[in-house]
């Protein structure tokens, strides 16, 4: 497993979309569906299957899946984008099940992220409506997610669960 020697944390933290607004129903084609799920909930999936045995070796394997406030309301920038974050939501579910007890599996589910690739593809009225919607007055942080990311990793009681970091946005309260 190279120089460190073995795997202990997995974070899936790649995506994939494209902007299209929900009432759009026939831009978002079939070919855009699929590679919108293909990259964020197979290969989250995929990775965390080949993973799987070499973090239950050590009985103490994280990891960590990036969903999306998407994931669970229907905001954001497509219905794929939106579905396959909530698919991503109900893997965390599974795969905690599937892995204890050696493995934890929890999810963060960030909504805008100032300063991201991400950000700086939306709309600024989308980036504005997000800021008024938080209750804090701001949006979530990189250093915010690294926070609950780590947290996640120090912790051995906690699996199957979202932290939604936003600044406080109703939408994500459950």
């Amino acid at each position: 497993m190279g120089h460190f020697g073995r795997i202990d944390i997995l974070v899936n933290n790649a995506a994939w979309n494209i902007g299209i607004p929900f009432a759009d129903l026939e831009v978002l084609t079939p070919e855009i569906w699929d590679r919108v799920h293909e990259t964020n909930l197979r290969g989250p999936f995929l990775l965390s299957r080949l993973f799987a045995s070499e973090l239950r070796r050590h009985k103490a394997g994280r990891i960590i899946n990036i969903a999306s406030l998407a994931g669970l309301a229907p905001v954001g920038s497509s219905i794929a984008y939106a579905a396959s974050k909530a698919g991503l939501i109900h893997l965390t579910h599974c795969m905690a099940v599937a892995l204890a007890p050696d493995v934890t599996v929890n999810c963060i589910a960030p909504g805008l992220v100032e300063g991201t690739r991400m950000a700086e593809r939306l709309p600024e009225a989308m980036k504005q409506l997000a800021r008024t919607q938080a209750v804090l007055g701001r949006s979530g942080s990189p250093d915010d997610i690294a926070q609950i990311a780590v947290a996640y990793c120090r912790a051995d009681s906690v699996t199957g669960q979202t932290v939604v970091v936003d600044g406080g946005n109703p939408l994500g309260m459950h």
